[in-house]
């Protein structure tokens, strides 16, 4: 036996892996759904070219508590998919994609973009992967029921996306939240709905004996971040030379260069994030894109550093708004980063934000806006 279920079962066999019924389901379930993309027929560019259609298969929606381990089997699910045409992609940057190809396709003046953008993704992608499928505007919303509905209908995308959410609560209270119920009906009519249940969080399991807030600066606290990034993301450490970087589209053109990135855990500098003339906007990009965010070398913070005790109030406080879970090197304790200077009553609430993220309660929620 080879594919999905054969690599789990061999992490759990090496003890790499505990083993856990609820995964277990959901790896049978996507090795089902390996072998009906395996043996499902897939036509060739010409018979494409001539509208010979693929046939359909029916895509899973895998939803679950933070940290029980939906991401690594997405991870296994596409390394062992045999086939060419798949895509693994964070929701996040799929939609921030989707807003460029809808805004080449206006630029034509050609009638409704939602069809032609739906078949240029399809052209190079059969199996669309998504991790952490989430909701967070009213643009995304709008146009999701449309665009899915072309992918999966028209173009026999097969989607296979985690969440933490199940599709009824997805956008829950959202703005216009009518404009999206037809996503909703879309997932629970095309998509098999599996939940990933259980008490066991695995994310949180992984750190155990690990704080987030480590001080003063200097190769102890370097190296307890290093040690998250690194079972966080199941990622070698002899290779660490070797971790992969991103670009993060911050919208109008711009991009910032995330040093680390990897299964959504980021790691910036203090300087980077801070040291430079950055909005809220930058911030939220970050925050909607990672669900870890490790900041090194944090300062303390004078009168003289105002603008950049200022970003570090703005940064905070998406990543909070958005439970994003923060680890951290930094020369003091929250309560004395920034202890006089233009905004020091105020950054007091960002001193109370910090240690709320330290507790075991915050740790444990989902990412996502509140």
């Amino acid at each position: 036996m080879t594919g999905m279920l054969a690599r789990y079962e061999a992490l759990v066999a090496a003890g790499e892996l505990e083993a856990d019924p609820g995964q277990r389901a959901a790896a049978e379930r996507l090795q089902l759904l390996q072998d009906e993309l395996v043996t499902a027929r897939e036509p060739g560019a010409l018979a494409r070219l001539f509208g010979r259609e693929q046939e359909r298969v029916r895509g899973l929606y895998l939803w679950g508590g933070v940290g029980r381990g939906k991401s690594m089997l997405m991870d296994l699910f596409v390394e062992t998919l045999p086939i060419r045409r798949k895509r693994r992609v964070h929701f996040h940057a799929f939609m921030l994609e989707i807003d460029r190809l809808l805004s080449d396709e206006r630029k034509k003046e050609a009638g409704d973009p939602i069809g032609p953008v739906a078949a240029r993704i399809a052209e190079d992608v059969r199996c669309l992967a998504f991790d952490e499928m989430v909701v967070k505007n009213t643009a995304d919303a709008m146009i999701m029921s449309r665009l899915f509905t072309a992918l999966i209908c028209d173009e026999n995308v097969t989607v296979v996306t985690t969440s933490n959410r199940q599709p009824s609560d997805l956008y829950k209270d959202g703005l216009n939240r009518g404009l999206f119920l037809p996503f909703i009906a879309l997932i629970e009519r095309e998509l098999d709905v599996l939940p990933l249940t259980g008490p066991v969080d695995y994310r949180l399991q992984r750190l155990a004996g690990i704080g987030t807030w480590h001080t003063p600066l200097g190769p102890e606290a370097t190296e307890q971040v290093r040690e998250v990034f690194f079972r966080l993301t199941d990622y070698p450490p002899e290779d660490a030379a070797h971790v992969p970087s991103a670009n993060l589209d911050l919208g109008g053109g711009r991009t910032l260069h995330v040093p680390k990135s990897l299964k959504g855990v980021a790691v910036f500098s203090f300087k980077r994030l801070c040291g430079e003339p950055r909005g809220a906007a930058d911030y939220l990009a970050i925050a909607q894109a990672y669900h870890t965010v490790i900041v090194v070398g944090i300062p303390v913070m004078d009168a003289e550093r105002r603008d950049e005790a200022a970003r570090f109030v703005t940064l905070i406080d998406s990543l909070y708004e958005n439970n994003v879970k923060l680890f951290a090197t930094a020369a003091a304790a929250p309560e004395a980063l920034y202890p006089v200077g233009d905004g020091s009553f105020e950054f007091e609430r960002t001193v109370s934000r910090l240690k709320e993220m330290q507790s075991a309660e915050y740790m444990a929620q989902g990412h996502g806006a509140v």
